[in-house]
């Protein structure tokens, strides 16, 4: 009896040992595809992440190939590429439902702004801000906490690179043309509230020359 128990513990514990590894090798593939259905849940818009990676012994996350796509009354063409979101988090923050985080990397390949055949910018019509405006809002905190359960603390280093922006008009494709930005590894430090990266935002639209400012008077 003894003997026969002490078998069935051993294959107990093999077989918790290998559900184990398996969860471990399953969990960035789980969380890639909870990511992709919250932001198609927040947004109505399809994403695909190409890569997911959450560090088990060091508080980082890497997502690598991120296409976030336009809807079909925009010709489903993808809205952003980004190719890299590197995150470095402070754990005793996030266990206070804080975030703070001590490096956040983000490389944006490119932001594709399409007018569809009724004569509606995506950009406008998905509530996103334009590039170059102003930023901030005193209920942004709020917001934040409402969106996602938690406190915005701080980022102690924001690094940012932006590769061009492209306008597609569906309508009339004679009108379709890009910009390239170049902004590579714009660094903004100790950033609190959407109103640190006003500065940021002024840079794009600088680097932008008249792209953003004939697609703002197009859709006043």
């Amino acid at each position: 009896m003894i003997r026969w128990l002490f078998k069935w513990l051993l294959r107990l514990l093999a077989l918790a040992v290998v559900l184990g590894v398996a969860a471990l090798l399953l969990l960035n593939p789980i969380l890639r595809v909870v990511i992709e259905n919250r932001i198609r849940a927040q947004t109505g818009l399809d994403a695909e992440i190409g890569r997911f990676h959450l560090g088990l012994l060091q508080p980082t996350l890497e997502i690598q190939d991120l296409k976030i796509y336009n809807p079909p009354s925009f010709g489903g063409a993808p809205l952003l590429d980004i190719p890299e979101i590197h995150v470095e988090y402070d754990r005793a923050a996030l266990a206070r439902h804080r975030i703070h985080l001590t490096l956040l990397r983000l490389n944006l390949a490119e932001l594709d702004i399409v007018r569809n055949e009724a004569g509606q910018t995506n950009l406008f019509s998905l509530g996103l801000p334009p590039p170059g405006r102003a930023l901030g809002g005193a209920n942004a905190g709020a917001q934040f906490r409402k969106q996602t359960g938690f406190d915005f603390e701080a980022i102690d280093v924001l690094n940012v690179s932006v590769g061009r922006v492209r306008f597609l008009d569906l309508k009339n494709p004679r009108d379709d043309r890009e910009q390239n930005i170049g902004l590579d590894n714009c660094v903004v430090k100790n950033v609190k509230s959407p109103a640190d990266l006003t500065g940021l935002a002024l840079l794009v639209a600088l680097r932008g020359g008249s792209f953003f400012g004939a697609l703002l008077n197009t859709n006043r």
